[in-house]
């Protein structure tokens, strides 16, 4: 069953924290210096805030799904339709490695499709580079066109900044 996803960055974690705790009625499922994460079941959401982002407010928005298949369902069905897709592949962001790709909606929302392969100590790990691979969870690097359908010369096969 899959989950729905909002990432929001925020000014001051803790009360966020505080705000959010009361409005869920739950405290987070995970919460790092810099990062906190509710799962909650009712209703089915995985939202999350930070205070990594250069705007405050909603980054992007998402569809978690428990599988491999339910991603790869999506996907396919992103790429039966012509929507422009940037594939992420397996990285780290949030705290969790991942295995991902975005699409954008034609307002310039950025919508995240993943499936959590597993939790990781920071926020994200170096790749073979050297590099972080956090821009791979950054909603400004989901491809733009401007209507869904309209490929971006190159976005589908970019890799994330």
């Amino acid at each position: 069953m899959k989950r729905f996803h909002i990432h929001a960055h925020v000014a001051d974690l803790e009360a966020s924290i505080a705000f959010y705790s009361k409005m869920f009625a739950t405290e987070p499922t995970r919460v790092e210096g810099d990062y906190a994460k509710w799962m909650l079941d009712d209703p089915r959401i995985n939202f999350a805030i930070s205070t990594r982002g250069s705007k405050l407010g909603v980054d992007h928005l998402g569809i978690q799904t428990d599988n491999e298949e339910e991603l790869a369902a999506l996907k396919a069905q992103a790429e039966a339709a012509d929507l422009t897709l940037l594939d992420v592949g397996e990285t780290t962001c949030c705290y969790a490695r991942s295995d991902k790709y975005w699409v954008t909606d034609p307002q310039g929302i950025a919508w995240e499709q993943f499936h959590t392969l597993g939790n990781i100590p920071v926020f994200s790990e170096a790749s073979s580079t050297g590099q972080e691979t956090a821009a791979a969870c950054c909603a400004g690097n989901a491809p733009r066109g401007k209507a869904v359908g309209i490929p971006v010369k190159g976005a589908a096969s970019a890799s994330c900044c």
